[in-house]
């Protein structure tokens, strides 16, 4: 089988992948633009999910099945992929340790006014009258219990939290004290101090949390984001923010990204911007790896049914 990977590697992880799986054939490039020509009659594709169009699957005349080493999926054409009958694997669950510490660090930072204090050591102010607040007893809602979801709560429990879990199905979970369904999102809100957002991007998803949901929340509440931009309705959350109707935002994710310098979310102080950086880690690579590994030997066996982390293209994820 031809193994073209459009997604940037070390040669430690090439080498591994080649001694592993000796008959089959493969390519690696940095991107799909230098891999040219080698994609069409490419049989597995590894890619990060963001440089397929349904004119490149158009051309890829053997294409049999895609690894993402990413999470996301919003980004490809997954009806196409589906008619062609293309089995798409992502790497789903590799986030989730770095992703709940951002988290937990982000709460961290925001309870313990540690912005605030960082402004008054740059004046050298010596400063004891601030607020701070406890994580313990708080109540935090995890919207999209899913492999990250998971995790923070199974954290954020260890600091004496209450965990509120919002999913399609409302299923319990070990890890939350309550689950609901996400058409008891205005039951949930109103609860929370602290909401979290990780919910994949889908047509359901889009805009998720409006204008409505917004009104929802406690004033003092802080709302973190880092599953996709568009699951929140950005337009509404700068109103609220500069009404002061919230306490606080911390977005990881934008609508588009990089995100650009005249927007509002920069001039406001309370809100929180980091790059895209939630799920950062120096053992990514290492960690998406051990899926495709997983997935691969499997392939190899014709045992596909066992392969982790399936697409379903009608769902987005």
């Amino acid at each position: 089988m031809k193994v073209v990977s459009t997604a940037k590697m070390s040669a430690r992880h090439q080498e591994r992948l080649q001694a592993a799986y000796t008959n089959h054939q493969f390519f690696f490039f940095s991107s799909i633009e230098e891999a040219g020509d080698e994609i069409k009659d490419a049989e597995l594709l590894i890619t990060y999910g963001e440089d397929l169009t349904p004119e490149r699957v158009a051309s890829m005349s053997s294409l049999r099945w895609i690894q993402v080493l990413s999470a996301g999926v919003d980004m490809m054409p997954l009806t196409e992929l589906a008619v062609r009958g293309v089995k798409v694997t992502n790497a789903s669950g590799i986030h989730k340790i770095p992703m709940a510490e951002y988290t937990i660090g982000v709460m961290l930072q925001a309870t313990r006014k540690m912005n605030e204090l960082y402004v008054k050591q740059q004046a050298s102010e010596w400063d004891r009258s601030l607020r701070v607040e406890e994580l313990y007893g708080k109540t935090l809602g995890i919207i999209g219990v899913g492999a990250i979801g998971e995790e923070i709560a199974r954290r954020a429990q260890v600091f004496g939290m209450q965990v509120l879990g919002v999913t399609r199905s409302g299923k319990p979970n070990e890890y939350c004290d309550q689950m609901h369904r996400e058409s008891e999102l205005s039951l949930v809100l109103p609860q929370c101090d602290y909401v979290v957002v990780v919910v994949p991007l889908t047509e359901e998803t889009y805009h998720l949390i409006g204008h409505a949901e917004l009104t929802q929340m406690k004033e003092s509440a802080v709302l973190i984001n880092i599953a996709r931009g568009p699951v929140i309705d950005e337009a509404a959350l700068v109103e609220h923010l500069k009404a002061n109707k919230l306490s606080l935002a911390v977005l990881d994710v934008f609508s588009q990204e990089p995100l650009p310098t005249d927007s509002s979310f920069w001039k406001l102080d309370n809100c929180i911007i980091t790059p895209h950086v939630s799920g950062r880690s120096p053992r990514y690579m290492e960690r998406a790896l051990e899926i495709l590994h997983h997935n691969f030997a499997l392939w190899d066996k014709g045992e596909q049914e066992g392969m982790m982390n399936v697409i379903e293209a009608g769902r987005g994820y």
